[in-house]
């Protein structure tokens, strides 16, 4: 379905095209726009009406009807109004290299000729040498990057070296990738985890190696959309927090805050218990109290150990940062 605001847009690319192709054939004209032939007499009735104020006889734009529907080619004239393309406003220009910088970030070397020379181009159109602002993107290791851009285009699956992150821990599962996404800065691994027998995301700064297996990827369907950081089966945690910890709020995603209390949504435990220990007394788990229980134990435990290695039997904490 068309709209009338998609015509006006089609119209107004379409009258300088035309004007600076005198005798073009429907054919080819509808064939550069994607259009029908039918979709594109449509139009040229409605350029037949169009014009300057006035709608007198030299105030419209001149169509050959005649020649269109008799010989099937297009001559338009008295449409020096429209003579010039259309040209990108500067904002227009700013967003389309801001999201070449983008495309450049998570493509290969062998595409970065073309992003930089259609980056230079618009750039002349902007009157501008450099980029009004600067996207800075996590995309990890670019020899990890293109071997999962090789992979995706062989269809291949792979075994990943993935480090954990906060958890600490790497592991190496078998996943058939579907798709490279960017979130929130982030680039990531859209994969089906043959370990888990569902869609993970995998960060692909923490992809510290990809090794094809040999056989070839399965279709699994579309990856889910993630509008979210983290899934629905991420459990809501509050903390009580004070001043110096406040840093949480903008490092981490949150469901609400009110005053000192922030929500944090969290999928694994472990991740949460080693955040409290990190904010010490400048945080307080709320809710669930469990929480707040686990991670008592593992301060108490860790300064048990810490008496243990250095011998001192003597190591004093305060009790608020346990």
């Amino acid at each position: 379905m068309s709209t009338s605001a998609d015509q006006v847009a089609r119209l107004l690319a379409l009258i300088p095209y035309l004007r600076a192709r005198p005798g073009i054939t429907i054919a080819e004209a509808a064939a550069a726009f994607s259009l029908t032939q039918k979709q594109l007499m449509s139009d040229l009735w409605v350029a037949f009406m169009c014009g300057l104020p006035g709608g007198m006889p030299g105030d419209l734009i001149e169509v050959d009807m005649d020649a269109v529907e008799g010989e099937g080619v297009i001559r338009l004239s008295n449409a020096d109004i429209l003579s010039k393309p259309l040209r990108l406003a500067p904002h227009e220009v700013g967003t389309l290299r801001l999201a070449l910088q983008a495309v450049r970030e998570i493509a290969g070397p062998e595409s970065y000729a073309a992003i930089d020379s259609a980056s230079a181009k618009l750039a002349t159109m902007s009157g501008h040498d450099g980029p009004v602002a600067v996207v800075s993107m996590v995309t990890g290791d670019e020899t990890v990057r293109q071997a999962l851009v090789d992979a995706l285009e062989a269809r291949q699956r792979v075994r990943l070296t993935y480090e954990g992150g906060a958890r600490g821990d790497t592991t190496e599962p078998v996943v058939d990738p579907a798709a490279i996404m960017m979130r929130d800065g982030y680039a990531y691994l859209e994969a089906w985890s043959l370990d888990r027998s569902g869609w993970r995301s995998y960060r692909l700064d923490r992809i510290v190696a990809v090794d094809p297996t040999g056989a070839g990827r399965e279709d699994h369907g579309t990856p889910p959309e993630r509008t979210e950081w983290l899934s629905d089966a991420a459990a809501e945690v509050t903390l009580r927090v004070e001043d110096p910890a406040w840093w949480i709020t903008e490092s981490y995603p949150t469901s609400s805050i009110s005053g000192s209390l922030v929500t944090l949504r969290v999928v694994d435990p472990r991740w949460l218990r080693q955040l409290v220990l990190r904010l010490g007394a400048d945080a307080e788990v709320v809710d669930p109290p469990a929480a707040q229980d686990e991670a008592v134990l593992a301060a108490r435990e860790a300064l048990k150990r810490y008496e243990a290695w250095s011998g001192s039997g003597g190591v004093v904490a305060d009790e608020r940062s346990v």
